[in-house]
């Protein structure tokens, strides 16, 4: 856990500094031909996601990940460090606005995370650290650049361990809004992310998962940022994702079945072709 005698300023310094893209990719346009992303679209959008309803095949439940619903909604449950429960959108957005319903799971060493990635590791997220009961981090990536440590951020927030919030993404080709309960708390431009270079802006997949950063096999710098290592003892630690609203503004094009990435992409937002 961070020492005590750290000033807040200097904690919060530390842990963005130690955030790092969390992305990957199995196929990346801008070096290899690859599938196409299907499109929700804007015909298809905006899509409710009830999860105290049940299962919802928007998703795919990752390798390894078993979730229970109830009256608080979908459950992303660990009961030890090896477990990372994730779910993934079937379809990609093409700048778009998400909405997500959550209380995030508590205990040190414990991350709840709501992230929009995409093939050619463009990223944007939330990300809640369970022993931190009054604040929410935000964070960006381009390209899957992480050799500065400039991008993070930290937004207030109360309780969100034990308390339901709306957190949302809005994401055009000009800026990235990170709202809370319909409160802007952060703002990226284009032309701040590097000139653009670093901007997130090819279609991405929505992630929803919660995982062990505090892990006995973690680097210490991770340990630390994720507020020490997790105690078991006192779990499982839950994290609770009760509503999902996604709207796909599929780059402007009233209907879009796929979005191609043209041979020698460059990453920017213009190579991508919609069919």
């Amino acid at each position: 856990m961070f020492s005590k005698i750290l000033s807040a300023t200097a904690v919060a310094l530390a842990a963005t500094q130690l955030a790092s893209a969390q992305t990957f990719t199995e196929c990346d346009p801008r070096h290899k031909s690859c599938p196409p992303n299907p499109a929700l679209g804007k015909e298809s959008s905006p899509l409710v996601i009830d999860f105290t309803q049940g299962k919802n095949s928007f998703f795919k439940v990752a390798d390894g990940t078993t979730l229970t619903y109830g009256d608080k909604g979908a459950e992303f449950s660990m009961k030890k460090e090896t477990e990372a429960p994730t779910v993934t959108s079937t379809k990609y957005l093409f700048f778009g606005k998400v909405d997500v319903e959550l209380i995030a799971a508590p205990g040190a060493g414990i991350v709840t995370s709501v992230v929009l990635q995409s093939d050619d590791r463009d990223e944007i997220d939330w990300e809640w650290i369970g022993s931190d009961t009054t604040n929410v981090q935000t964070n960006y990536f381009g390209k899957g650049d992480d050799s500065t440590f400039d991008r993070g951020g930290f937004s207030p927030v109360a309780n969100p361990q034990s308390t339901v919030h709306t957190y949302t993404i809005d994401w055009t080709k000009d800026y990235v809004r990170w709202i809370i309960n319909g409160n802007t708390v952060r703002e990226l431009k284009y032309a701040d992310a590097k000139g653009g270079s670093r901007f997130p802006q090819t279609p991405c997949q929505l992630k929803l998962g919660a995982w062990v950063a505090g892990n006995s096999k973690a680097p210490e710098g991770t340990v630390q940022w994720a507020g020490g290592l997790a105690d078991f003892s006192k779990g499982p630690h839950t994290a609770y994702y009760k509503k999902v609203t996604i709207q796909d503004y599929a780059g402007g094009a009233s209907n879009a079945k796929q979005y191609v990435w043209a041979d020698g992409s460059d990453g920017s937002y213009q190579s991508i072709k919609l069919r």
